[in-house]
């Protein structure tokens, strides 16, 4: 007799897509394509602070957020009967907003800037006043609290089922850190072999090349332009960095070669997956693609007669930040501690001084909560500016 195997019926929209489609691309590399991979991350984050009762039903969340994250915390809360404010990155398109609104957040949009560094900044300023305005509101602090790593343990699941036994090379885009970071620390656990490469644009602070601008930069997300302690630096095997004209070939390259319509932090990875594997054909190598294209129609995709080819480029590999250099620099991270200092400078630290971060200010030397960067008991609600 055989067996009748049966499609699952979803009782939310948020179990339908919340695991990837797995796609292999060549011999050594897969795509795992997300509609909105942070519903992972939304989901896990929303249900363990229920379950702790951190947060009660009916209470407001509120976050930053450049766009995919915005949408999965609008449908956990929609899920879990809460409410949304999201304050909105000047990079939100209108699709985006009317999705949210639809669903029942309250949508904060900071205004156009020609600069993400101002607008990431001005977000977590607008976050704190609400704070201060409404202490009822919860924040999530994507950007800081480890609660968002606890959603990708089933993706880790995923992983370890579709790719038993084969060592592999996590690559995805540095962003919050939760997504590659809860994906890889998970594999770890599972005595997997795993080597993580992350990727991140010229001018965020999390990997030292704030130093540089990308005019044409709208990869908001993967970057940074202030600390986030959800990036643990000590995941991390290896580091690309990539500027806007390389992302958008990569992202041209996949729905030309492969028909997949995926966002520009996805075509960054999967140009960088091409380089690594055919140097280390051995490993297989999972492209982390987190969200589709349709927000970069505009600015990626109808130009795609301007793409660079994807076959004639290649990295700048260096040894060290100092010799960081436009547009794509490669560099082994081999897994050491980072501090990023607010202000611009990092340098390598010892793994115990990362856990005892300080900062000054007003001529005051205080401990910092890890999850916040603020001076508060850890743990306790943060309603102070963060900007660096």
């Amino acid at each position: 007799m055989t067996a009748t195997v049966t499609a699952p019926v979803h009782d939310h929209i948020t179990d339908a897509i919340k695991d990837p489609d797995l796609l292999r691309l060549s011999d050594n590399v897969v795509l795992a394509r997300f509609e909105t991979l942070k519903v992972y991350a939304a989901l896990g984050a929303v249900r363990t602070l229920l379950e702790r009762g951190t947060v009660k039903p009916g209470q407001t969340l509120v976050d930053s957020s450049s766009g995919i994250y915005a949408l999965a915390l609008a449908m956990a809360c929609h899920r879990y009967g809460l409410h949304c404010h999201i304050v909105a990155s000047t990079t939100v398109d209108a699709t985006m907003r009317a999705q949210l609104e639809v669903l029942g957040a309250t949508v904060d949009q900071m205004p156009p800037s020609e600069d993400l560094r101002l607008d990431q900044e001005g977000r977590v300023r607008r976050v704190c006043r609400l704070l201060a305005e409404r202490p009822g509101m919860h924040w999530m602090r994507q950007y800081h609290d480890a609660v968002h790593y606890t959603g990708y343990r089933e993706f880790a699941a995923l992983v370890d089922r579709a790719l038993p036994g084969v060592p592999l090379t996590v690559v995805g885009a540095v962003g919050t850190g939760s997504s590659s970071g809860g994906l890889v620390e998970a594999l770890r656990g599972r005595d997997r072999d795993v080597r993580l490469l992350g990727v991140q644009p010229f001018g965020s602070v999390t990997f030292g090349s704030e130093r540089f601008s990308d005019p044409e930069a709208i990869i908001a997300g993967i970057g940074s332009s202030i600390p986030f302690d959800n990036v643990h630096h000590d995941l991390y095997d290896t580091l690309h960095w990539l500027d806007f004209r390389h992302a958008m070939a990569g992202a041209v390259g996949l729905l030309r070669d492969h028909a997949v319509f995926a966002g520009l932090s996805t075509g960054a990875a999967h140009l960088v997956a091409g380089w690594e594997a055919a140097r280390d054909p051995e490993r297989t190598h999972l492209v982390i693609g987190a969200d589709t294209g349709h927000r970069y129609t505009d600015r990626v995709f109808a130009r795609h007669r301007e793409a660079l080819d994807p076959r004639t480029l290649k990295p700048h590999q260096i040894t060290d930040l100092a010799d960081l250099t436009p547009p794509w620099s490669a560099m082994e991270w081999n897994r050491r501690p980072y501090e990023v200092r607010a202000g611009g400078s990092g340098g390598a630290v010892p793994a115990p001084v990362k856990a005892q971060l300080v900062r000054e200010t007003d001529a005051r030397v205080r401990p910092v909560d890890p999850l916040t960067l603020s001076g508060a008991p850890l743990g306790a609600p943060h309603q102070e500016d963060q900007a660096p």
